[in-house]
């Protein structure tokens, strides 16, 4: 094992109680290939650390401002940071006394993240609960990954994956060995669809679900359910029969859309595209599970 490997997370989410079984720890690992239009974590995307800007905490002092010497702080505009000149130095967030300012994402070793996890590893054995690696996209970093599910794995911890499956399968016959439960979405049969809303296709997607299917031990499909995009019938129908062949999967969680992530848009300088998308009401959700157990899977609406 290699303690020192290094990775980029964003956030370690203690008390987790939706994201595998028993209470579990998070780790949120930065840098994704894609880019949902609903995606509720867009500060994940972009692998390198990033500066947030919250309007609501500024007070305007101007002392971030003051400490920038690269000039890629504006007082006046909506998103205080030139992206284009900003080296991502924090001076501007040390010197922001409200908290507006705050950096998005740290280089950190196996080692570090460990020690943290260990905190609460009393919780882990008594609720059977344990780790989830989520992102953004694991599978981009597979070193970091490996090493730190290898670390889990040595203290007995249960072991987790949230992942989209967007990358070449090496990365996916590197990572998966490790993992005692994958959960992955299934975002739409229609690659043209999925393109459309996620700026990828899904030949890659779909390729590496069956091959996880080969070497996983247990395996939940997730469906974000979106009006306008795959909230009808044949489209779940049709995610439905492809996952009913995966011979190590649990079920199928459907999501209905949210919009929690909206106000992280404005404070990384983009705009949300999905304002007026209202969430599936709960006489269509409960009509798209029953397509799912109609076809003999167990299906929930939310996560377990």
């Amino acid at each position: 094992m290699n303690k020192d490997t290094n990775g980029v997370i964003f956030n370690i989410q203690k008390f987790s109680l939706h994201d595998g079984p028993g209470i579990r720890s998070i780790v949120f690992f930065k840098g994704c290939p894609m880019s949902c239009l609903w995606c509720s974590n867009p500060e994940s995307q972009e692998i390198a650390p990033q500066i947030l800007f919250n309007k609501n905490l500024c007070t305007k002092c101007g002392k971030c401002s003051l400490a920038c010497d690269k000039l890629a702080v504006d007082i006046t505009s909506q998103y205080r940071i030139n992206k284009d000149k900003c080296k991502v130095c924090t001076k501007c967030v040390d010197n922001c006394l409200s908290g507006a300012l705050v950096l998005e994402g740290k280089e950190c070793s196996v080692h570090e993240v460990i020690e943290e996890l260990k905190k609460d590893s009393i919780h882990y054995r008594r609720s059977n609960g344990g780790i989830t690696l989520s992102g953004g996209e694991v599978l981009l970093q597979p070193d970091f990954a490996v090493e730190l599910l290898r670390r889990c794995k040595s203290y007995g911890w249960h072991t987790a994956i949230e992942t989209a499956m967007y990358v070449g399968n090496e990365a996916v016959k590197k990572v998966i060995p490790y993992v005692d439960l994958v959960m992955v979405d299934i975002k739409s049969m229609d690659s043209e669809i999925h393109k459309k809303f996620t700026g990828v296709d899904n030949k890659v997607i779909l390729e590496n679900i069956k091959l996880t299917d080969e070497i996983s031990k247990e395996l939940i499909i997730r469906v974000p359910v979106i009006e306008g995009f795959n909230a009808d019938i044949k489209s779940i129908k049709n995610i439905a029969e492809f996952s009913k062949d995966l011979k190590n999967l649990k079920r199928i969680d459907l999501l209905p859309y949210h919009n929690y992530g909206e106000g992280k848009y404005e404070a990384i300088g983009r705009e949300y595209e999905l304002k007026e998308l209202s969430t599936p009401n709960e006489e269509k959700m409960n009509t798209l599970k029953s397509i799912v157990e109609d076809m003999g899977i167990i299906c929930t609406i939310g996560a377990e």
